[in-house]
């Protein structure tokens, strides 16, 4: 049984025209996924994966040939010295967070050249709540500078920012919760060769999520010192049930390690239990489910577009990552949006979403996506802070017809509602 019986004349147009354009932009994307696809199967080739290497340890996990050998597949993918793959990572946010921990001292200066970090940093840095350890009360200081209203990074502005004990500066990929673009890898290119010439001292970091195999290279291939990132975004294929990475230069990477465990244990333990054939296998499948979120992303900024919203990025623009912007422009439509999009769900379909506050989120958030991994936007999830201009962030999507028939289902609900304008 279908999911409706008939359309609204105005969204079954929405649709076909939504469906030509990612039509037309087929062999782009595919070449991209053909490309990264072959990368990815050379990387385990290249290690000489085995079956033994997919069987989990317990306890301290010493000698773990398996989690060495993933540390490695990693790295090769990423461009990468080294990596650091573990399910001990509870998530993205804590993957970055280790990162700046293991790197930064007290006394050193940190600066973000694409605006406010993401929500959920901003604790961690200390730009918001006291009395949880945040970098700013370990003594490490953090600046940031906007993006041009054109999305270019503002290296005049740099120049400024730079301080004697800057010893990092944050590229944040994706969009995160920002009316903003992405940041491409040529555009980061130029950020580490712009420092490179002019303050080779400092370390370049990337949060990396959202971005992994959207284009040919990955911040590694371009000289970035250190990325993180989560397993239940693009890099897990949906398989992944938990867990996060840290690559690039071996030294930075082992002082994360020292984080992520204690000083002196790095990454030599860390039991890999019952996830570590999923690790792998999720890692070899990304590429496709990369591809197909990317098309599915397509298909919403045109579908929107075909309905009248304003959408980020538009349907002409380079994919640098897996997020899709809709701009609603007010709280009901965002909530009919996602509670339409949550009917599309294999899991709780039934459930309506509604705002409520997140750990790590200073607005209300709503959030919809039934996933069979808890919060895994690659499988497909929409959400986004309860405000002004009220914009849903859609990410990921294993299949390109399960990120259409949500899209239908979330207009159908606007519509049922008279928001459609």
């Amino acid at each position: 049984m279908l999911l409706w019986e008939e359309l609204p004349r105005l969204i079954s147009e929405a649709v076909e025209h939504a469906e030509a354009v990612v039509q037309s932009r087929l062999s782009d994307l595919s070449e991209i996924t053909e490309y990264n696809h072959s990368k990815v199967l050379y990387a385990f080739q290249a290690e000489k994966v085995t079956g033994y290497h997919l069987t989990g340890t317990t306890g301290y996990g010493l000698g773990d040939t398996g989690r060495e050998v993933l540390d490695r597949v990693m790295a090769r993918i990423l461009g990468a010295e080294a990596a650091l793959v573990r399910g001990q990572f509870v998530s993205g946010t804590h993957a970055i967070a280790t990162a700046l921990y293991g790197v930064l001292r007290p006394g050193d200066h940190f600066l973000s050249v694409n605006g406010s970090p993401y929500d959920t940093l901003e604790e961690v840095i200390g730009i918001r709540e006291t009395g949880q350890g945040s970098l700013k009360e370990f003594g490490v200081s953090f600046d940031s500078i906007p993006l041009s209203p054109d999305g270019e990074i503002q290296y005049a502005l740099l120049e400024k920012a730079i301080q004697p004990n800057t010893k990092m500066i944050i590229v944040q990929r994706s969009r995160g919760y920002a009316w903003r673009k992405s940041l491409g890898i040529d555009k980061i290119s130029e950020l580490v060769q712009f420092v490179r010439a002019h303050y080779p001292q400092v370390i370049i970091f990337v949060d990396n999520c959202y971005g992994e195999l959207v284009e040919k290279l990955e911040p590694g291939d371009i000289g970035v010192d250190l990325m993180a990132g989560s397993l239940i975004k693009n890099l897990g294929g949906t398989l992944a049930p938990t867990g996060g990475y840290i690559a690039g230069k071996k030294e930075y990477v082992d002082l994360a390690a020292q984080r992520l465990t204690a000083p002196g244990i790095g990454g030599e333990v860390g039991a890999t239990l019952e996830w570590q054939r999923l690790f792998f296998q999720g890692l070899f499948f990304s590429p496709i489910t990369v591809s197909e979120a990317v098309r599915g992303a397509v298909f919403s900024a045109a579908f929107w577009q075909a309905l009248g919203f304003e959408v980020s990025p538009e349907v002409e623009e380079q994919r640098t990552d897996l997020i899709q912007a809709v701009k609603l422009g007010s709280r009901e439509r965002m909530i009919a949006f996602c509670q339409g999009l949550q009917k599309g769900s294999p899991v709780d379909s039934f459930i309506l979403p509604i705002p409520a506050g997140m750990p790590g989120y200073e607005d209300e958030v709503i959030m919809a996506g039934g996933t069979f991994i808890q919060g895994a936007t690659s499988e497909f999830s929409a959400d986004g802070p309860l405000r002004e201009p009220f914009i849903v962030y859609q990410q990921g999507g294993f299949s390109y017809y399960y990120v259409k028939f949500g899209n239908i289902l979330a207009a159908l609900s606007l519509f049922e509602k008279d928001l459609l304008k």
